[in-house]
C-alpha cells in the first residue's frame, strides 16, 4: 500500500491519546447479556479467577527484571524510542518485510503431537529477524533456541489447499490443545491445509531452563515483549511467503487471546490474506492488564517508580498494536469474534478493534476466553467465512 495512503490517519490524533483513562474499568455489554444471562455472568466470574493466576505468573516474571538496577531508567528510555516509531504510524518501517529464508520439513517426533491419519511435518528456519533497537541485538539474540522458528503444517495428499494459520494465545503453545479446541481436523477435512504456528518463545522456542512456556517474552521486560511481537509478525509472514511459492492458492489466519492480537496485527501488514479471524483478541495490553490483579498494582508501583503513566506505557506498547496502523486487508474480509463474558479481553477491546475496521464482521458468543459457550455456531460460521474469501483471484 502507497504510503499517501497512511496520511489521513496521521493528521487525527493516535488511538492511545484519545481512549479513556478509565477505559479499563469501564462497564461490558453486548446483545447476548440479556438473552443469556445466566452463561454470560456465570462464565464472567470464572474468567475473573482464571486470569489472577495468569496475572501473577506474568507480574512475577517482569517485576525481576524491572526492578534490578537501572531496569526501570532503562525501560523509560527503551519506551520512548518505540513510541518514537508508533507516532509515525509508518507501517512498512516498523514491519519490514522479511527476506525469503529456506524452510525444510521435519518428521515430527515421536514423542510430539501429531495428528491421526493426516500427513504431517514440522517446518523448521531460522528466524531472519533482529530487533528493531539496536541496544537489544544481543541480549535478545542470545535466547538461541527462539532463533529457530516451528510450525505444525498438515497438508493434503493431492497438492496445496486453501490454508488456515491458527496463531495461540499466550503460555497454551501445545500443538494438541490448539487442535482440539479450535476443531483443526474439521477445517482440514473440509478442505483446508493446516499450519499452526509456534510464537516466539513459547514451545521448543522456549530455553530450557526457561519455568514455562512464553516466559521470555516477559522475562525482559516491556522492551522484549516488543520486540517478541515483531518477531512473531516477521516469523508469520515468512509462512505465508512460503505457503504461496509452494503454491497454495489462498492463505488466511486466526487465533485466540495474543494470538487473536497477532492475526489482527497481520490484517495491518499482509493485504495478501484471503480472511484475518481474530478471536478474542487482546488489542491494549496495557489497559487490560490495568483490571487485572496483581498486575494492575504491579503497573501503578511502576509508575511510582519511574514516573511512567499508563499512558507512556499503552504509548511505548503501540507500536505492534493494530489499532496504530491504517488496515492493509479489505474490511470486509476481516471477522472479529468476542465472548460476551470474556473479562481477559472484554467485550469493550473486542469491539474497540472492530471499529478500526468499520465494515468487517462481529461475532459474539456467550462463553468467557476459555469456555466457549456456543464454539459449534461460530466455528460453523468461520468455515462458511473462510470459503467465501477463497475463491477466484489467486496470489500465486
Amino acid at each position: 500500500m502507497a504510503k499517501t495512503t497512511l496520511q489521513p490517519v496521521k493528521t487525527s490524533p493516535p488511538w492511545w491519546r484519545t481512549l479513556p483513562d478509565d477505559f479499563y474499568c469501564q462497564s461490558d455489554g453486548t446483545e447476548l447479556d440479556s438473552e443469556y444471562p445466566l452463561k454470560v455472568y456465570g462464565t464472567a466470574v470464572m474468567d475473573r479467577v482464571m486470569r489472577t493466576g495468569l496475572s501473577l505468573i506474568i507480574s512475577g516474571t517482569l517485576l525481576p527484571q524491572l526492578l534490578k538496577g537501572g531496569g526501570l531508567a532503562r525501560e523509560r528510555e527503551w519506551m520512548d524510542f518505540y513510541a518514537k516509531f508508533a507516532e509515525q504510524r509508518d507501517v512498512d518501517q516498523v514491519f519490514a518485510a522479511p527476506p525469503k529464508v529456506p524452510i525444510t520439513e521435519y518428521k515430527i517426533g515421536k514423542l510430539a503431537y501429531k495428528p491421526k491419519g493426516i500427513p504431517a511435518v514440522e517446518l523448521r528456519f531460522e528466524s531472519p529477524f533482529t530487533p528493531l533497537n539496536p541496544e537489544l541485538t544481543d541480549s535478545y539474540l542470545s535466547y538461541t533456541r527462539n532463533r529457530t522458528a516451528r510450525a505444525q503444517y498438515w497438508q493434503h495428499p493431492d497438492g496445496p489447499r486453501p490454508t488456515l494459520i491458527f496463531v495461540h494465545g499466550v503460555v497454551e503453545s501445545w500443538y494438541g490443545f490448539n487442535s482440539l479446541f479450535f476443531s483443526l481436523r474439521w477445517f482440514y477435512e473440509n478442505g483446508y491445509d493446516i499450519v499452526m504456528m509456534t510464537q516466539p518463545f513459547h514451545g521448543d522456542r522456549a530455553e530450557r531452563c526457561h519455568p514455562f512456556s512464553g516466559y521470555g517474552l516477559f522475562a525482559g521486560g516491556f522492551s522484549q515483549l516488543n520486540e517478541g511481537m515483531l518477531q512473531a509478525v516477521s516469523d508469520l509472514r515468512v509462512v505465508v511467503d512460503y505457503l504461496f511459492d509452494r503454491g497454495a492458492p489462498h492463505v488466511g489466519i486466526s487465533g485466540l487471546s495474543l494470538g487473536g492480537y497477532l492475526s489482527s496485527v497481520m490484517a495491518v501488514v499482509e493485504p495478501r490474506l484471503a480472511f484475518c479471524i481474530p478471536n478474542s483478541p487482546l488489542v491494549s495490553p496495557v489497559d487490560t492488564m490495568r483490571s487485572w490483579v496483581p498486575t494492575g498494582p504491579v503497573m501503578e508501583l511502576i509508575g511510582k517508580r519511574t514516573g511512567l503513566t499508563p499512558l507512556d506505557l499503552r504509548r511505548g506498547l503501540a507500536i505492534h498494536s493494530p489499532l496504530s496502523y491504517q488496515p492493509k486487508l479489505d474490511p470486509d474480509r476481516v471477522m472479529v469474534i468476542g465472548g460476551a463474558g470474556d473479562r481477559f479481553t472484554p467485550p469493550r477491546f473486542v469491539r474497540l478493534l472492530h471499529a478500526h475496521w468499520p465494515e468487517s464482521h462481529l461475532h459474539w458468543f456467550p462463553g468467557n476466553h476459555i469456555l466457549h459457550l456456543g464454539q459449534h455456531e461460530y466455528l460453523k460460521l468461520m468455515r462458511h467465512f473462510m470459503d467465501s474469501h477463497c475463491q477466484g483471484e489467486t496470489y500465486n
